[in-house]
């Protein structure tokens, strides 16, 4: 952590344990109007109110969809997600985990970080494996076919999907 950067409050110190940390992952479907454009100025408002929130993670977007990682305090996360809801950038919200435990953050240093969305098929697919949930399945499987209808061409190992 650089001297510059303040403490999010649960690296480990001497005879300190760690506090729980929240996280939430999702995907989204973008509207039609995201573009690459729209996806920084995202990420720079991101990166100015997740360090206020003491909120990190990482954000992958590809083939107009959102995939998210999003750690820190359980009611600045959860703000954070009641924001997301509301934002009309946003559609298919579909929850992948939620958990809270005693651990370090994974992504200590990323207030808000973009990845590359190059994989975002395999990053989906991975998502449907482990989905229980029927909306959430039904939700991921169109997300899945709006991304192979950007790239205009077929995945054998996604297409057709079986239900």
């Amino acid at each position: 952590m650089s001297a510059h950067q303040p403490s999010l409050g649960d690296e480990p110190g001497l005879g300190s344990e760690i506090p729980p940390l929240y996280n939430v992952v999702y995907c989204s479907r973008a509207t039609a109007d995201v573009d690459d454009a729209a996806v920084q100025r995202i990420v720079c408002a991101a990166q100015r109110r997740n360090a206020e929130g003491g909120i990190t993670g990482m954000l992958v977007f590809g083939s107009g969809v959102f995939f998210q990682w999003l750690e820190g305090p359980r009611a600045a996360v959860l703000a954070l997600m009641a924001l997301l809801r509301s934002d009309r950038r946003h559609e298919s919200i579909v929850f992948l985990s939620e958990n809270e435990e005693a651990r370090e953050r994974l992504f200590p240093t990323w207030e808000m970080e973009l990845v590359s969305g190059e994989h975002i098929r395999d990053v989906l697919q991975d998502a449907l494996n482990d989905v229980h949930d029927p909306h959430d399945n039904a939700a991921l499987r169109a997300l899945l076919a709006e991304v192979e209808l950007r790239w205009g061409a077929a995945d054998p190992a996604l297409s057709p999907l079986p239900s």
